[in-house]
This record gives structure tokens, sequence and C-alpha cells, in this order.
């Protein structure tokens, strides 16, 4: 008879999770500071390949190289679409809306993540469930409904556009959170962790070198893009 799982006192986890939350969210500014300057693909590029660097030496002092070399397929592939897609769709929504905008629309990944296992994975929506779910949609939409214009600003984009490309970027999550439950299940964190970044590099390196800006960004942006690659992705 296996043994029951051992759930953790929200004492014991609750700290870190503000944390998280807190350099989650602090994301959406340094992401907007970087592609100011960079752009976005370059953005997206440079935060996965110093999360890579970051994580990388960690991976390695671990013993935990095996590991991922046996599952580096899914590994890499989830990095496509948990990191490279979603961060070169964010890094371009939010020179066109702002951060505070697309930190609420984040706001629908475990919504989407839900209906995403639910029909890939057969995980049950009870009524209850279902009511919260409708809820959390609904409370979204009535936060975000007044700035979905489709009208073009000042830079010829309209916001409604960039709001969409936030919502492909959540859809992204929820496919993969589904996707590391199915096929990198019982992986420690950091090989997972490591692997999906090692692949959004590899994803970006060529859209990123492309369209590399031909004028060198100031210190203020390389910072921007130190703090979300490292702090704000790698560490997270």
């Amino acid at each position: 008879m296996s043994a029951a799982p051992v759930t953790q006192p929200v004492s014991a986890w609750i700290g870190e999770f503000v944390v998280l939350a807190a350099l989650w969210g602090a994301s959406f500014l340094f992401m907007r500071m970087g592609a100011s300057e960079f752009g976005p693909l370059p953005t997206a590029g440079m935060r996965v390949l110093l999360a890579t660097v970051f994580l990388w030496p960690i991976l390695l002092y671990q013993g935990q190289w095996p590991q991922l070399r046996q599952h580096w397929k899914p590994a890499l592939l989830s990095g496509l679409v948990n990191s490279a897609i979603p961060f070169a769709l964010y890094s371009w929504a939010v020179l066109h809306i702002t951060t505070g905008l697309a930190s609420i629309l984040n706001a629908t990944v475990p919504l989407f993540g839900a209906l995403v296992a639910w029909v890939w994975l057969g995980d049950r929506i009870n009524r209850l469930r279902g009511l919260g779910l409708a809820i959390g949609f609904v409370g979204v939409a009535l936060l975000a409904w007044d700035k979905a214009s489709f009208k073009p600003d000042a830079s010829g984009v309209a916001p409604g556009w960039a709001m969409l490309a936030c919502l492909l970027a959540c859809i992204c999550y929820a496919i993969s959170a589904s996707y590391t439950k199915r096929y990198l299940s019982g992986l420690p964190p950091l090989v997972t962790a490591a692997g999906s970044q090692i692949g959004a590099t590899l994803g970006l390196a060529l859209p990123a070198l492309w369209l590399w800006p031909a004028r060198m960004p100031g210190a203020s942006a390389w910072l921007a893009l130190l703090a979300v690659g490292v702090v704000c992705t790698g560490l997270a």
C-alpha cells in the first residue's frame, strides 16, 4: 500500500509563493524597459539566454545533467511553448498596453489551465470549479473590457491586438502545464526549468540575432534584461 501524500501547511510555502508572485509580476515592467530598446524578440531571447546561463551551472552542480540528457526532447519542446512563444508575445504586447493590464490578463493562466487539463488530461470540472472559472473570466473581462479597443493608437497598433497577444501567451502557459504534467512528471524541477530555458534559447536564437538593434541599448535596458532573465525567470 502506498503512503498518503504529505501536505505541507500553508505557513511552509506561503512566503515563497508571495515572493514568486512578486518576481513574476515585476517581469512585465522589466520586459517593457528592455523591449523599448532591444525590441520584442531580442528581449525574449536574452531573457531565456540569461536564465539558461544562471541555471546551467546549478544543474551540473546538483548532478542532474544525466536526467536532462535522458529527457531532453520533451524538456526542450516545453521551452518553446512555455517560454519562447509567450515571452515574445508579452515583450511585444507591453510596448502597446500598460504593464498593469498585461499582468491582469496574465491572471487567466490558471483559468485556461483548468480548461486545457479538462480537455487534454480529463481533469474533472465540477459545478463549484466551473462557477469559479466563470467568475474568474468575467472578472478579468470587466477589468480589461474598456481597454479592448481595436482602433490604432499613436504607435499604429490597436491595444486590442496586444491584449489578444497576452491571452495567446496565457493559452501557451496553460498548454505547457498539461504537457509538463503528462510528459515531464516526476523529473526534478531544476531539470524541467533548465531544459525548457535551453529549448527556448535555441528557438529564439536566430530571430533575436536577426532583429538585434543596430544601436547599442543603454545601461538601463541591459539591467532590465539582467533582472528579468536571472531574477524573474531563472531564480523564480
